[in-house]
Formats: structure tokens, C-alpha cells, sequence
């Protein structure tokens, strides 16, 4: 009877091997400089070229802001809330409470007086629309987690009754938003006029991608909310409140929402109840083409949507008219669950 041969075994690796780090998926960080270079040669001048692509960036940015907090809600709490549209028109008209009465603080020539003015017409927006968005969620959204089509129905009963309470606190009437003195007209370079407050939509709306990409990624919060979205449960069994966090992020996602409305009237210099429900069909395009829940993807198709939109505008106005949807369709042709998925761009 022969010996039976001995099995070799692979040698177990050291204990402080590092882990491989996981593959970064950049395929989606090339779309925005390479739609940008495409344009290049069809906008007829360099000049044309950059005011486009400013306007574009500058469209996007606040879109993204208005985005933002409504994929980080459906990333964290997988809450369909098509009442999201209320916040920004709520965030709007609430500025309006700061913006009117100062109006002679706008109309000096002095960039530090109309920022100041700004940010505290900006502040008291963000305050109103996150205690609205705590509300909000405890009274609609809390009795239907996890029924999407109750969420769906409730949620746009929400955002009727808010578009009707703004008639009855404002009134019926469009109101002129004018932009502050010093935030008018454009800057040259070279011979590509830039407008002051487009440049000053892209400042914000980087200052507010940058914050939220610390947050989720460097803090302790972000850790919370990344492992909430991976596994709920297994986070209250170690102790947390998450549910607590849901509200908090309800609450911060609302809050964005107002800033991306003052941002929007602003830019459009004027306000009208329905501006939220206007906006609602672009955000979702933008949530969708970003992947659902996922911050990273938001950005990146807000920009996507707002640079097509503008080039289309300028090179074939009748095609900007559906350039949107062609921009999604194209998108989940090439991934059907958007650019990233859940909270992971």
C-alpha cells in the first residue's frame, strides 16, 4: 500500500498585509472634461466656447445643490419624495423676507455689503427649509417608509399644500428677485464675457460638493451614514440611533434645497410657487442619470445635463428641447443604474 503524497497548504499571508485597495471606477469623472473638449470645435469661437461652458457649469452647479440632498435622502432612507420641490420654492420666498426689505443694501456698489445680504437672506433660508424638512418628515414620511407608491402619492399631496401656502403668505403673483449691484453684469477675459454671478453659483456649488464629500468620506457622521446605507440594522444593533440620523439628513438635505432655490431665483430674477414642481423633472433626470443615492454620480450629471443643455441650445435649439432625456437615455444605455451606484461615487 502506497504512502499517500502530503498536500501542500498556501502559506497564510502576514497579519499586517494591507488589504488591495479597491478598483476607482474614473470612466464617469472623464464624461464632463470630454463633452467639454467635443464642443470645442462646433461653438465657432474660443471666446463663444468659454461663455457656454461657464453658463453650463454655472446652471449645473445649482442644480446639483438642489439635487444633492434629495439622493442623499433616497441613498440613506429610500424615501421617494416628489415633494422635494417644495423646499426649494419654500427656501426661495423665504429669502425674499430678507432680500426685500434690505433692497437699498443691494443696490450699493459694494461686493462685501451684497454678500453679507446674501448670506443672511441664504441663512435664514437653510434654517427655514431644514426645520420645514424636520417637520415634513415626522408628520408625511414617517408613516410610509417603505411604501414607495404611498411615499410617491403622499409626498406630492405635500409639495400642492406647500405651492398653495405660499399663495396664501406671498400671494398669486410672480415676484421680481433683482440680482445685487455688484453681482451684475459680466467679466471680460479676453474676449469671453463671464457673468459675475454664474462665477459665483460654481464657487458655491464646489463649496458645497466639497463639504459633502468630507463629510461622507473623512467623519464620523459620513462613516454613520455610508454604513447606514449598506446595513441599517446591523448599525442600531452596534448602538446608534439611526433613525435619529435620517431626520438629521432629512433635515440637511432640505436645507440644501432651499440654497439651491435662493440660487435659482437669483439666476432666473424672478419667483413663482410653482418654480420648486418646475424643477422636479430636471432633478430627478439628474438622480437618475447619477445612479440613485449616489452624491458623486449627482454632481457629475448635474453637470453632464446643464453643459448639453447649453451647447444644445446653442448649436441646435430644438434638440435642447428633449437634450435631457436624449443625455439619459444615452447614459443607461451604457449603465442602466447610472453613472454610480448607491452612495459609492
Amino acid at each position: 500500500m502506497s504512502a499517500s503524497l502530503p498536500v501542500a497548504t498556501p502559506a497564510a499571508p502576514p497579519a499586517d498585509t494591507a488589504l488591495p485597495a479597491a478598483k476607482r471606477d474614473i470612466a464617469p469623472l472623464l464624461l464632463v472634461p470630454a463633452l467639454m473638449l467635443a464642443a470645442l470645435p462646433f461653438c465657432g469661437s474660443f471666446p463663444t466656447w468659454v461663455t457656454l461652458t461657464v453658463a453650463g457649469l454655472a446652471m449645473g452647479m445649482m442644480i446639483f445643490i438642489m439635487a444633492s440632498g434629495l439622493t442623499l435622502v433616497f441613498g440613506l432612507m429610500s424615501v421617494l419624495n416628489f415633494g422635494h420641490g417644495a423646499f426649494v420654492s419654500v427656501g426661495a420666498f423665504t429669502a425674499t423676507l430678507v432680500l426685500l426689505p434690505m433692497r437699498g443694501w443691494l443696490e450699493m456698489d459694494s461686493l462685501l455689503i451684497n454678500l453679507g445680504v446674501l448670506a443672511l437672506a441664504v441663512t435664514v433660508a437653510m434654517l427655514a427649509t431644514a426645520l420645514m424638512g424636520w417637520a415634513f418628515e415626522r408628520l408625511i414620511i414617517k408613516p410610509v417608509y417603505g411604501q414607495h407608491l404611498k411615499q410617491i402619492l403622499i409626498t406630492m399631496g405635500g409639495m400642492i399644500v406647500a405651492e398653495q401656502l405660499i399663495h396664501v403668505i406671498w400671494g398669486a403673483e410672480t415676484i421680481a428677485l433683482p440680482l445685487p449691484t455688484a453681482l451684475r453684469g459680466a467679466i471680460l477675459m479676453g474676449d469671453a464675457a463671464i457673468e459675475k454671478y454664474r462665477l459665483v453659483a460654481v464657487v458655491v456649488g464646489l463649496v458645497v460638493f466639497v463639504a459633502m464629500f468630507l463629510t461622507l468620506n473623512r467623519t464620523k457622521i459620513g462613516l454613520l451614514i455610508r454604513a447606514g446605507v449598506e446595513n441599517g440594522e446591523m448599525v442600531e444593533a452596534l448602538g446608534y440611533r439611526i433613525r435619529r440620523l435620517f431626520v438629521a439628513v432629512f433635515a440637511a438635505g432640505s436645507a440644501l434645497a432651499g440654497l439651491g432655490g435662493v440660487l435659482w431665483g437669483l439666476y432666473k430674477e424672478t419667483l413663482s410657487a410653482a418654480m420648486g414642481g418646475e424643477m422636479m423633472v430636471m432633478i430627478f433626470i439628474v438622480i437618475i442619470i447619477g445612479g440613485l443615492g449616489s452624491v458623486g454620480g449627482c454632481f457629475i450629471g448635474a453637470l453632464l445635463m446643464a453643459l448639453v443643455a447649453n451647447y444644445a441650445g446653442f448649436l441646435a435649439p430644438k434638440v435642447a428641447l428633449v437634450s435631457n432625456i436624449i443625455l439619459m437615455i444615452a447614459v443607461l444605455l451604457w449603465r442602466p443604474a447610472g453613472l454610480y451606484s448607491k452612495m459609492r461615487g
